[in-house]
């Protein structure tokens, strides 16, 4: 067998954008490389902090973002995501930049979520900031049609104080009672939702509880991540 050479280092199938930040990130959180059980290739957009990304949907960072997936593609990863589920407004944009998938956000899996649940069920989104997030991002994640209920961690302390405001000190405890109220209140709001989707990339440490607390489906970058690394192995080697 003959293989191609022409770059440094290999086996970093899955890239990532992250966010310009400064909080903690725990083990489950995108961007902790232990969070994952194959190797990542992780790139800063220097500037696209959480207000410009969340808050402000700025498009001056569509051109960084660019430039950071072609440098990811040209060190040899397979497909992109990204830290922060906002930038699903960005897909289009990505996509057509780079020959690999991209995803973007976690918010690509509603349409599949969707058609798994029964007639007249609803998919529940949790995100980090409900009036942040607008049509133009579920248009961007391809699910501006879906049936769908939203609730967000923007009114709570510990949350939005650390991964909106840069609070560089996380009270893990804190973050999983208030994700776990969240997600409780809307099932007792909404009993038609039939899964949950986490929008947030920070709130996959927490998923295992929030399954426990509602005893529904949940899903997030994480296992999104997972599903695109297994499309990409070929007998047990990437196939680029």
């Amino acid at each position: 067998m003959i293989v191609k050479g022409g770059r440094t280092n290999y086996g970093e199938l899955i890239g990532i954008l992250m966010l310009d930040t400064k909080f903690p990130r725990i083990y489950g959180d995108i961007g902790n490389a232990l969070t994952f059980s194959f190797p990542v290739k992780y790139k800063k957009v220097v500037g696209a902090t959480s207000q410009r990304v969340v808050r402000e949907a700025d498009p001056s960072l569509i051109q960084p973002f660019i430039e950071a997936a072609k440098e990811l593609e040209k060190e040899g990863v397979s497909a992109i995501t990204t830290s922060c589920g906002f930038l699903a407004i960005f897909q289009e944009h990505l996509a057509d930049a780079v020959d690999v998938p991209v995803f973007s956000s976690s918010l690509l899996q509603v349409p599949m979520v969707y058609r798994m649940l029964k007639k007249g069920q609803k998919v529940g989104i949790m995100t980090a900031s409900k009036p942040h997030l607008t049509q133009l991002h579920f248009k961007g994640a391809g699910a501006s049609h879906i049936p769908m209920v939203v609730y967000g961690m923007e009114k709570e302390q510990e949350f939005p104080a650390v991964f909106l405001d840069q609070k560089e000190t996380l009270d893990v405890p804190k973050v999983k009672n208030e994700m776990v109220k969240v997600a409780q209140t809307m099932v007792k709001e909404n009993p038609d939702v039939g899964a949950i989707i986490f929008e947030c990339t920070n709130m996959p440490p927490f998923r295992d509880a929030v399954q426990k607390a509602v005893e529904l489906p949940v899903f997030d970058i994480v296992t999104l991540t997972y599903y695109v690394f297994n499309s990409l192995i070929i007998n047990g080697e990437n196939h680029r």
